[in-house]
C-alpha cells in the first residue's frame, strides 16, 4: 500500500491574521511617534527663522539706534524682502510691531494649523495655536515637543 503524502505550501488563515494584527498593532504606535518627530523637525525652521531676523534686527538697531524705519531709503529688516524670502520651510517670519525703541517678530505656518512663534527686542518668547495634544498656548517660552509644560 502507497500513502500519498500531500506537501502544503503558503500560509494558514490564522499565521496571515497574527501578522497583519502586529503589524497594525506596530503602526499605531509607531505612527504618533513619528508624525511629532516630524512635527518637530518643521518647528525649528521657524525659531531658527526668528534667530536670524533677531539678529538683523539687532544689527539694524546698531546701525541706526532704533528699530523702525530711519526714511523711506533706510528702511528696517521688517520691511525689506518678500514672503518668499521671509519664508522659511513652513514659516512666514514677518514682524508683528515696530517701534523707535521695541518690536515683536512671529514665524506663522498656516501648513501646520496656524502654529505661531512670537520674540521681542527682550529676549521674550511666546507661542501660539499649537497642534492638537500638544497643550495648550504659553507666553512664556516656545513649546518645541509634547508634553512640554509652559513656565511660570
Amino acid at each position: 500500500m502507497r500513502f500519498s503524502t500531500r506537501r502544503t505550501r503558503g500560509f494558514t488563515l490564522i499565521e496571515v491574521m497574527i501578522v497583519v494584527a502586529i503589524v497594525a498593532i506596530l503602526t499605531a504606535i509607531a505612527l504618533p511617534s513619528y508624525r511629532d518627530y516630524v512635527l518637530r523637525g518643521q518647528m525649528v525652521d521657524g525659531t531658527n527663522g526668528l534667530a536670524t531676523m533677531q539678529a538683523n534686527m539687532e544689527r539694524y538697531f546698531q546701525d541706526n539706534r532704533q528699530y523702525s524705519d530711519v526714511s523711506s531709503s533706510v528702511q528696517s529688516p521688517c520691511r525689506t524682502g518678500s514672503d518668499i524670502s521671509r519664508t522659511v520651510g513652513k514659516f512666514l517670519i514677518s514682524c508683528d510691531s515696530t517701534t523707535a525703541s521695541a518690536y515683536s517678530i512671529q514665524a506663522v505656518s498656516s501648513a501646520l494649523g496656524g502654529l505661531t512663534f512670537k520674540l521681542d527686542q527682550a529676549g521674550k518668547r511666546s507661542t501660539y495655536n499649537l497642534p492638537s495634544g500638544w497643550g495648550a498656548d504659553c507666553a512664556n517660552a516656545w513649546i518645541l515637543k509634547r508634553g512640554q509644560t509652559c513656565p511660570s
